[in-house]
C-alpha cells in the first residue's frame, strides 16, 4: 500500500508541476491573435470598434513596431487618429469574409521568426486568389511578438515598417504651414 500511495503521490506532483509550469509560446500565437481579429473583422458579424491596434491587441507587436506606428499616427493625415485607410492585414478596404486561412512557421533566422500566413479574400466574387503574407517574429520579454509584417504583393514583400516609417517621415518633412495641428 506504502509503494501504491507513493506512485499516485509522485504522478500528483508530477501533474501539479505541469500545471504550473507556464506554456511555452510559438511565434504562431500573436499571428493567431491577429487573423482571429481579421478573421472576425471580415465576417457578418465584425465585432465594433476592433482594431489591430486597440488596447486588446497592441500588446502583440514589438516595442520597434510600436514606435514606428506611434510616430506615424502623429503625423497621419487621417480623421479620427487612425494611420492607415486600408485594412493593413487584407491590404484591402473591400473583401469577403476570409476563407481557407492558413497559418504555418516559414522560417527562421537568429532571433527572428517568419510565420506564412494566406486566405483568400474575395471568394464572394468568385476570386479564389490567395493573398499571402510573412509575419516576422521576435521575443522580447519572454514572449512572442510581431516586429513586422511583410503583404506580397506581385511576389515581393512590402514591409508595414517600412510604410509606417514613411509616413512618419513625409509627415515630419512636410512644411509647418501644411501640417495639421496636433492635439494637446
Amino acid at each position: 500500500m506504502t509503494r501504491q500511495y507513493g506512485l499516485v503521490r509522485a504522478w500528483g506532483m508530477t501533474l501539479m508541476l505541469a500545471y504550473a509550469m507556464p506554456a511555452i509560446a510559438t511565434p504562431q500565437e500573436p499571428v493567431k491573435a491577429i487573423m482571429d481579429l481579421a478573421t472576425a473583422m471580415w465576417s457578418s458579424m465584425a465585432p465594433q470598434g476592433a482594431d489591430y491596434f486597440d488596447a486588446n491587441h497592441i500588446g502583440l507587436f514589438s516595442k520597434d513596431f510600436l514606435a514606428a506606428y506611434g510616430e506615424a499616427k502623429k503625423h497621419s493625415y487621417l480623421e479620427g487618429g487612425g494611420v492607415f485607410d486600408y485594412d493593413v492585414i487584407t491590404n484591402s478596404q473591400e473583401g469577403c469574409p476570409l476563407k481557407d486561412v492558413s497559418i504555418a512557421p516559414d522560417a527562421g533566422s537568429a532571433g527572428e521568426s517568419t510565420v506564412k500566413v494566406t486566405f483568400k479574400l474575395m471568394s464572394c466574387y468568385q476570386d479564389e486568389t490567395l493573398s499571402e503574407l510573412h509575419f516576422k517574429v521576435v521575443t522580447e520579454d519572454g514572449k512572442p511578438v510581431i516586429s513586422d509584417i511583410d503583404r506580397i504583393i506581385d511576389g515581393k514583400p512590402v514591409s508595414l515598417m517600412a510604410e509606417m516609417k514613411d509616413i512618419a517621415k513625409q509627415g515630419a518633412s512636410a512644411p509647418a504651414d501644411q501640417q495639421e495641428p496636433q492635439p494637446q
